[in-house]
């Protein structure tokens, strides 16, 4: 009777120890189960293990990191919501199919969701939300195609990073094609970035984030 009652009470200390909120995003929280989920799915994305971080200092950055993106996210499923931005069930039951043939077993998936705080209906939410968030986040940092003498101006201002181990021309006044194409994509990728940034930094700014210490 003893051992059951413990195990309860670990249970019940466990359920609110999850519960309680790490940040609140325009009043809505974020509990710490999500963050340590999230803090993992970043980790995996470094090629990184929480088991691994022997470093105090190291993992309260890498946690932050982590933390910071998930308001992010949290704040683009928001402006998706206002944008009325739709995921239907359709999408979100195509791409859980997607990750479960990925995966390679029906079985090996179940558990992981299950070793992931998932059942299944809350797996399909929360890819609902973050495809919803990659929508919105997609539209607001497009980005217009650079034109012809902007590549040009930037491969000249990046003429050695972008040559790189390539065999310089001697008449710098002509700009090999394959150059132009590389600028060009460094260019967006460039122009991306900082529109992304722009995005993240703008709906900061308008949102009322708090951090639990």
């Amino acid at each position: 009777m003893r051992i059951l009652l413990l195990c309860l009470l670990l249970v019940i200390a466990n359920a609110s120890w999850a519960d309680v909120p790490v940040a609140r995003v325009n009043g809505v929280n974020i509990d710490l189960m999500r963050l340590e989920r999230y803090f993992s799915e970043y980790l995996q994305a470094q090629g990184r293990a929480v088991a691994s971080i022997r470093n105090p200092t190291l993992y309260k950055r890498l946690r932050g990191q982590a933390l910071d993106e998930l308001i992010d996210k949290e704040l683009l499923w928001q402006e998706a919501q206002r944008q009325g931005i739709h995921i239907s069930d359709e999408q979100v039951s195509a791409q859980v199919g997607q990750i479960e043939a990925a995966i390679g077993s029906p079985a090996l998936f179940e558990r992981r969701l299950a070793d992931a705080g998932f059942n299944r209906a809350q797996y399909a939410d929360y890819l609902r939300h973050e495809l919803a968030a990659q929508q919105v986040y997609a539209q607001l940092s497009a980005v217009d195609e650079p034109s012809r003498g902007e590549i040009e101006a930037f491969y000249q201002a990046n003429r050695q990073t972008l040559q790189g181990a390539q065999n310089q021309s001697a008449n710098t006044s002509v700009i090999p094609e394959p150059g132009l194409e590389l600028a060009k994509a460094a260019l967006i990728g460039q122009l991306q970035a900082q529109a992304r940034q722009s995005v993240r930094q703008r709906l900061r700014e308008s949102a009322t984030v708090e951090v639990a210490d």
